[in-house]
């Protein structure tokens, strides 16, 4: 992949791709999330994604927001289980102005006593929304199964008893020990002279005092596969399938990859779609998912159907993983799976704003970014016999658990 970076004198570094467009997209990414909050603190690293919009040394709410919005801009913000990061999309003559927002966000925000009592207020309404969509919940929930005990087992937003709890102290100490500047990235894709951005760049993030603080994290220990059954006041059963997954530097991370879009990726061919959608009708929504951290990962499978349906939905997926383990795949239909993942991964480079993202997340973890040939490349190299094998390691009925939130008081 084309793209340049520059790294200052306090580790943060400067990642660049060009595009000739007059729309620029740029990202502040800190390698910093929920499951480095110590016990207790749940929520911690979001409550503190949200206050970064409130006040600075130099701006109230209305000066941070105005100052990218009225000249058309979109701000927005987001926090993982490793990561948090403040992006936005805009005209590329005024890309200074984000570099000395996000520069004042991320240094200079001051978290008083009064914006901390309205963010907690708007983040236990969010956990009240998020609690009423089931699809959303019972993934988290079902996270807290499989990471029982440790912190990427915990819900991103908190619970209300914790949001309620958490302190001015807290959020000093958090970002002390996590916002360390050799682990930030700022991330631009726009039509820039490399060597004046980084002038641009400097003029505002060379200032920044060094941090190299970065809190261990401990990967979580093994689990065993479990069922588990709710009653919850809804209308139709929910449930998860999955087991723990390999972590983002697994050399087969990309097989798994592909063999989670030929059972339930993006498009209608998949085969969980195909079989319980298509065939039998019974979910209007089936899908898996593969999401890699740093020393672990989740693969899950979910599905909603009504309550009558939910078992004979259950046993056509566990029909379906049976299949994957059992056996082998042939060449056209290897070929075939390779072809649309491939494909869908060369569309969503459109989303340029998901580009720069995954880009920096990239920089952060690997220290590096793939060019979409060595991706492609990754991918073909896949075999049918390790395809077989991961089957066989992931998809272990032994391993597997369950959740289902099934409609009841």
């Amino acid at each position: 992949m084309d793209y340049q970076v520059h790294t200052l004198p306090n580790g943060i570094r400067l990642l660049f791709k060009h595009s000739a467009s007059p729309i620029t997209h740029c990202c502040f990414m800190v390698n910093a999330g929920a499951r480095d909050e110590k016990d207790g603190k749940d929520g911690l690293a979001h409550f503190i994604e949200h206050l970064l919009f409130k006040e600075t040394q130099r701006r109230g709410t209305t000066q941070i927001l105005n100052h990218l919005e009225l000249v058309g801009a979109d701000l927005n913000a987001y926090t993982t289980k490793e990561y948090t990061c403040l992006h936005a999309s805009l005209l590329k003559q005024h890309l200074e102005r984000a570099l000395d927002l996000f520069e004042d966000l991320v240094f200079h925000s001051t978290f008083p006593d009064d914006e901390m009592q309205k963010e907690r207020g708007v983040i236990l309404d969010e956990i009240a929304s998020y609690l009423d969509q089931p699809e959303e919940a019972i993934q988290d929930d079902f996270e807290g199964i499989l990471f029982k005990g440790h912190p990427i087992g915990n819900n991103i937003l908190g619970t209300p008893e914790s949001v309620n709890a958490l302190s001015k102290a807290d959020i000093d100490d958090f970002i002390d020990s996590n916002y360390n500047t050799s682990q930030m990235v700022f991330g631009v894709f726009g039509d820039y002279d490399f060597n004046k951005l980084i002038k641009l760049f400097g003029k505002y993030f060379e200032r920044v005092k060094p941090n190299h603080k970065q809190e261990a994290r401990i990967a979580p220990a093994a689990v065993l596969g479990q069922t588990h059954i709710l009653k919850k006041p809804i209308s139709q059963t929910h449930c998860i399938i999955g087991s723990r997954a390999y972590p983002s530097n697994h050399p087969d991370r990309y097989g798994l990859l592909l063999l989670n879009n030929l059972l339930g990726g993006m498009g209608m061919t998949s085969r969980l779609n195909l079989e319980i959608r298509e065939k039998h009708g019974i979910a209007y929504t089936i899908e898996s998912a593969y999401t890699s951290f740093t020393d672990t990962g989740i693969f899950n499978i979910y599905f909603g159907t009504d309550a009558e349906k939910a078992d004979k939905a259950l046993r056509l997926t566990h029909k379906e993983l049976k299949k994957l383990r059992d056996n082998k795949l042939g060449p056209t239909q290897l070929h075939q799976a390779k072809q649309k993942f491939i494909g869908q991964i060369a569309l969503a480079e459109e989303n340029r704003m998901s580009l720069i993202l995954s880009m920096a997340k990239s920089l952060m973890d690997f220290n590096r970014v793939d060019s979409l040939e060595e991706v492609f490349a990754k991918i073909n190299a896949v075999t049918a016999e390790q395809l077989l094998a991961i089957s066989n390691e992931v998809l272990d009925a032994n391993a597997l658990s369950t959740l289902i939130f099934e409609p009841g008081e």
